[in-house]
């Protein structure tokens, strides 16, 4: 890359379940494609990202970070990201940047002092972590969890100025609804940085998020070697739950 370049960035994003992929120069957008819900990663995925960079007349050895979204989400889907990212960047020479799933989701919601990113976890959990987003900088306010709805309102419900956002927050409105109309807590459909609850809208190319949180990381010198890009699950996965179960039985 030459010095007075912005770094050309692809993005994956695996871990939600249509998934999406992102081509960046710097800050800008170049091209972006979403997944199918209705397919797995590992059938669409090349050719989701084959078709961006055709668009683009850019080859893959012109790519100067590689970017993933780490996770929690799906942990297939998680795996298939990180193991093509992965292949990429040790292919071409070049690093990589992990970025958290539920920051990116914060990120994609927009500026507000307390975004809770949400999504979901399977078994009826929700994956979740607090946030405050400013001027494209995303802060952790708290570590990421899993827990069931109940369980969300009881940690987070006190806060009466709360962007909730992602996939997880969308599957729970109604009840998000009728808990802060009991509570009197406005609760509004747009608008952050508005003195009440707010849902943020749907995203669809997640990955253009990705993208940006991996240009902070590139900046502040956060790339790391393909070796060294790893999964945070948060939570272990249902097979090694079961095979626990097995041991003790």
């Amino acid at each position: 890359m030459s010095g007075d370049k912005e770094p050309l960035i692809l993005a994956i994003e695996t871990a939600t379940r249509a998934g999406s992929v992102a081509l960046a120069r710097g800050s800008s957008i170049l091209a972006a494609a979403s997944g199918d819900t209705s397919a797995s990663h590992s059938t669409d995925l090349i050719e989701s990202i084959e078709g961006i960079l055709q668009r683009s007349r850019v080859l893959l050895r012109d790519i100067d970070l590689f970017a993933a979204a780490v996770g929690p989400g799906s942990f297939t889907g998680l795996r298939i990201g990180l193991a093509t990212t992965k292949s990429f960047a040790m292919c071409t020479g070049k690093n990589c940047a992990g970025v958290s799933t539920l920051a990116a989701i914060a990120h994609a919601a927009g500026p507000s002092p307390q975004t809770l990113a949400l999504l979901p976890a399977g078994r009826g959990e929700l994956f979740a972590q607090l946030f405050s987003v400013d001027d494209g900088q995303v802060r952790e306010v708290d570590t990421a969890v899993h827990l069931t709805p109940p369980e969300i309102l009881e940690a987070y419900a006190k806060n009466r100025e709360l962007r909730w956002a992602g996939e997880g927050a969308r599957l729970q409105v109604q009840t998000l609804r009728e808990w802060a109309k009991s509570n009197d807590i406005s609760f509004v459909d747009s608008g952050p940085g508005v003195k009440a609850w707010s849902l943020a809208p749907p995203v669809d190319h997640l990955a253009n998020s990705i993208a940006a949180l991996a240009l902070n990381a590139y900046g502040n010198g956060g790339a790391v070697s393909p070796d060294d890009l790893r999964a945070v699950y948060v939570r272990v996965s249902d097979a090694e739950i079961n095979e626990k179960w097995q041991r003790e039985k």
